[in-house]
């Protein structure tokens, strides 16, 4: 059987760079932690990224390329739980680069790039949630009017946007931690599709409640029985 062959250099900088920024923060991981981490000189480093910022823009463009690959799926969303497993693979993905997320004003505040990019991301994610608003509405899922849809698609990304920023917050040594992605991804995804509830017919709203009760866990499942009522 013929041997994989090994990742290359590049490759291997740049998951263990995004690693680190997951675990200790952008700010706190110098290009020479990265290097140690790898067992590579500095030198070896700097040949394939002669810059922190190219390093952190590369580890950007796979995240973006990934973003735009999954809101496609948008487009397919059809009732709740469509809506439901769709929140959470964003979620998902935002939190395999959680970086961003955690240190997004200062890495936006030095990094041109991302600057541009990010505003991009909020527009493409902001069309996508309103794309699905109108799935909803086509299919009867929601009842809405057009401007509510306009209003209630920015609070949504604004929630998925800041949302692993709360968690780390109310909870800052365990929050970001890999055994609490799934709750504080569960918990996101409910409280983004709680903007919708009021709009939701009957047996929607009541199956939402199903499947928060089914994936996330009691304290969300109790705040859904309240708004069913």
């Amino acid at each position: 059987m013929a041997k994989k062959a090994p990742r290359r250099t590049a490759e291997r900088i740049l998951e263990a760079a995004l690693a680190l920024f997951n675990r200790f923060g952008e700010p706190n991981v110098s290009t020479t932690l990265i290097s140690a981490e790898l067992g590579i000189s500095p030198g070896n480093l700097y040949y394939h990224y002669p810059a922190k910022d190219e390093l952190i823009n590369a580890i950007f463009m796979r995240y973006e390329k990934a973003l735009n690959e999954l809101l496609g799926a948008g487009e397919g969303v059809r009732d709740v739980e469509d809506a439901w497993f769709f929140l959470h693979t964003l979620f998902e993905l935002i939190w395999q680069y959680r970086f961003l997320y955690r240190d997004l004003n200062d890495l936006l505040s030095k990094n041109r790039l991302l600057e541009t990019h990010f505003q991009s991301v909020l527009q493409r994610k902001t069309q996508t949630i309103q794309t699905m608003l109108q799935n909803l509405q086509r299919w009867r899922a929601v009842n809405m009017q057009a401007r509510d849809m306009t209003s209630t698609a920015t609070s949504m990304v604004v929630l998925l946007t800041y949302w692993l920023s709360f968690e780390y917050v109310r909870d800052p040594r365990r929050a970001l931690e890999p055994e609490n992605a799934q709750a504080a991804l569960m918990r996101g995804a409910y409280h983004v599709l709680n903007l919708i509830i009021p709009y939701l017919e009957e047996g929607q709203r009541s199956h939402l409640q199903t499947l928060v009760q089914a994936y996330a866990g009691p304290p969300a499942a109790e705040a859904a029985a309240c708004m069913a009522k």
